[in-house]
């Protein structure tokens, strides 16, 4: 079958093949030749070659629309079929209008359809893009619509294009809500495959050795595991999403799910009905390929060691919530072991001795040695909880101090690793454990022994966890040549991108050298919607008496806006502190970040009258919660790292070798950015109208100030609680209030 062939329809028709020489730099690039290099040519060779079978189909076949399309929707190919530009399906009386005005799924589409000028601008720049094989980077804010502005091109684009998101619950809206629409109105023949982490997916083998060895704990496990084992009869997928009732910390979903390390792969029974191989067999069908970002960069990540790969070969990258690259990619290109991890290994040994009946005293003992030698070792670490700098001279003197214990640690590995090589005809599953203990050791080795240059090692406890780690101090070389070298187009979107209107902060840290780039103008009214306030009379943040006054404007807007607010704070510590001197002095429902999941406090915040949340990071971006429930969004300093944490910490550092200013070039740019995700929780449609206040009055007496202001919105401004007031009760009380961002 042809995986590149199936979208038809009028998006097929505007798809055109235009083919690079192997090895051709477009930018004069000079290109490395990584161990991966060979594998990623012949995949694109391939993928060239089925472009180039593609047919068009002229616009007037498409089963919606009418064929006569509106002036300036054709133009010609060259090969006498017409295509519709992006213009003819985004632009006023466009085909996408037209599709709209046909009737839609209210389930799907929210608001009835207008054009958007960002949209189409945006859809052009990501068409022009894959047509002209460059990377683009736009920044589209909240209701420009870009997921079609990307979605559209990347299938006229005639090629496999994998999109990359921020979570899996933007991939499930992608998947639920707008491919739906894009099948029934432009191609219905299009394949699109969602892919996620194996340890979201049911393992049948595990489930079928657990149910005949009864391996429970209580009544609400074996409960739980007989809705499962109905579940497993009718889902088609095997993803864990559909298991409404089952905990996300449930324990009994680590020992059935489909996790590699313990996989044994194509000699597994159930390999044919398995749920991954499943989703790998459509994956490799599809046209699109819908992932998020952890999946992505751990499969490039698993590229440059040439361990192989978990997404199919594509041509083409689109990353939303691009902002958050970076992080993600910093994760993938390290190292980490913990507590947990040899936790893990010894529970699974465990299991899977008894399940293949060879659990004898002998073997049994030695995970229970690798359990005591790895608690006696991670218990030598500090007891306070927060990340810590491990560098060379103090991993040093840890193993001087402790090197019985460490030694005592990997020779348990090593014990276990010859006790499984001496079972005669020993099942897969125990290979596997073997090669995940040996594993484990070389990490151990790496961490302790290892010196790049690139690494910044350190070590956290946070509750009952104990992790080290080796995180990269810039990813951008990285990325550059395992990433923006190697593929021809890459598309970066978000509503977070600009720094001073500038991309400047982005493209350096990810080393995309070579790209066109566009900040869209907002959908949104912000001097109508939004009022800022900065009030004017508050102490330093550092000072003593800041907690104590930041109460009182908290309280004082609380009463305003009649609860209906976010409160979002920097640090765990001052979101606590603050709480404890708020809860007593208002009325309203006070939800409190870490009492409940994340997702558990964000229902109930939608779903309660007047709520108020507390918060930290997490809940800073990716929150949606439109109209009046969230009228209001305080914040209480400027979201600059805390400069302690030792990633922060080596990136200064290192840009101070380099003779740049880390102040400047890196913590303030980041700041802005995270200030601006803050903020964006509050407008989500043209009819939301709130306050931000921000009670940090460095944005108005420090010279790194403006940057901030001229990087948000143009909201209106005001230091008076009496125009809070006015605005909230529908009055224009901003008194000629200025713009946050001058002209």
């Amino acid at each position: 079958m042809n995986a590149q062939g199936n979208a038809n329809g009028v998006v097929r028709s505007c798809a055109k093949v235009i083919r690079c020489k192997d090895g051709e730099s477009r930018w004069g690039l000079e290109k490395r030749e990584p161990k991966h290099t060979t594998q990623l040519k012949a995949g694109r060779a391939a993928g060239e070659a089925r472009e180039s079978k593609r047919s068009f189909v002229p616009v007037g076949d498409h089963p919606t629309v009418s064929a006569n399309a509106p002036k300036g929707a054709k133009t010609d190919t060259g090969d006498g079929t017409a295509k519709p530009s992006m213009r003819g399906v985004f632009g006023p009386g466009g085909l996408l209008e037209k599709c709209m005005a046909g009737g839609f799924d209210r389930s799907t589409v929210s608001s009835d359809y207008e054009h958007r000028p960002g949209q189409l601008e945006m859809a052009e720049l990501v068409h022009d893009a894959f047509e002209t094989r460059h990377h683009a980077i736009v920044e589209a804010g909240t209701g420009t619509g870009k997921t079609l502005a990307y979605l559209l091109p990347a299938i006229c684009s005639g090629r496999r294009v994998v999109i990359s998101t921020a979570t899996k619950s933007l991939q499930e809206q992608l998947y639920q809500k707008d491919i739906p629409f894009l099948q029934k109105h432009f191609a219905p023949n299009l394949k699109v495959a969602v892919m996620k982490g194996r340890s979201n997916f049911l393992c049948i083998s595990k489930l079928n050795q657990i149910v005949d060895q009864s391996l429970l704990k209580g009544m609400d496990e074996l409960d739980a595991l007989q809705q499962i084992k109905q579940w497993s009869k009718l889902t088609e997928t095997g993803d864990r999403a559909e298991l409404t009732f089952l905990p996300d910390d449930s324990p009994l979903w680590t020992r059935l799910d489909a996790r590699r390390d313990t996989c044994t792969g194509q000699k597994c029974p159930s390999f044919n009905p398995c749920f991954v191989t499943g989703m790998h067999q459509q994956a490799k069908e599809a046209d699109l390929i819908i992932v998020n970002h952890h999946l992505f960069f751990a499969d490039l990540a698993l590229k440059q060691d040439d361990f192989g790969s978990i997404l199919p070969e594509y041509s083409a990258v689109v990353f939303d919530e691009a902002h958050e690259m970076e992080d993600v990619a910093s994760d993938y290109f390290g190292r980490q072991i913990s507590n947990f991890r040899f936790e893990e290994l010894a529970r699974d040994a465990d299991l899977t001795l008894r399940m293949v009946h060879l659990g004898t005293p002998s073997l049994l003992r030695k995970t229970q040695r690798i359990r005591e030698r790895s608690r006696g070792f991670f218990e030598l670490f500090p007891p306070r909880e927060g990340r810590f700098s491990f560098a060379r001279n103090e991993r040093e003197a840890f193993l001087e101090q402790n090197r019985e214990t460490y030694d005592a640690l990997v020779s348990a590995l090593k014990s276990l690793e010859s006790e499984f090589a001496a079972v005669t005809q020993k099942p897969e599953e125990l290979t596997r454990i073997a090669r995940r203990s040996f594993e484990l050791r070389q990490e151990l080795a790496f961490l302790f022994g290892s010196n790049e240059k690139n690494f910044v090692y350190w070590y956290e406890r946070r509750n009952k966890g104990v992790f080290l780690t080796a995180t990269p101090i810039d990813v951008s070389g990285i990325l550059r040549e395992r990433l923006f070298e190697q593929f021809d187009t890459v598309i970066l979107t978000s509503a977070t991108l600009t720094v001073g209107g500038r991309f400047d902060y982005i493209r350096q840290r990810l080393g995309i050298d070579h790209t066109k780039d566009r900040a869209l103008p907002p959908e949104f009214d912000y001097p109508r919607q939004a009022l800022l306030y900065l009030p004017r009379k508050m102490p330093d943040v550092r000072d003593a008496g800041f907690s104590a006054k930041a109460a009182d404007e908290i309280v004082q807007l609380l009463e305003i806006s009649q609860g209906r607010a976010f409160c979002l704070f920097t640090s765990y510590s001052q979101m606590n502190d603050l709480f404890e001197r708020v809860r007593s002095r208002v009325s309203f429902p006070l939800l409190l970040q870490g009492t409940a999941p994340r997702s558990v406090l964000l229902e109930r915040f939608k779903n309660t009258e007047a709520a108020v949340l507390f918060a930290t990071a997490s809940f800073w971006q990716g929150v949606d919660v439109p109209g009046e429930q969230l009228s209001c969004v305080i914040v209480d300093r400027l979201p600059f790292a805390v400069p302690s944490d030792p990633i922060v910490a080596a990136r200064v550092k290192a840009l101070q070798e380099d003779g740049r200013n880390p102040f400047a070039e890196f913590q303030v740019p980041s700041a802005v950015l995270a200030l601006k995700q803050g903020f964006g929780r509050l407008i989500r449609t043209k009819t939301d109208r709130g306050v931000l206040a921000l009670l940090d009055t460095r944005i108005q007496r420090m010279p790194y100030g403006k940057i901030f202001l001229e990087s948000l919105p143009r909201y209106g401004t005001t230091h008076e609680l009496a125009d809070v007031a006015r605005f909230l009760a529908g009055n224009d009380g901003r008194r000629k209030a200025s713009s946050a961002s001058p002209a």
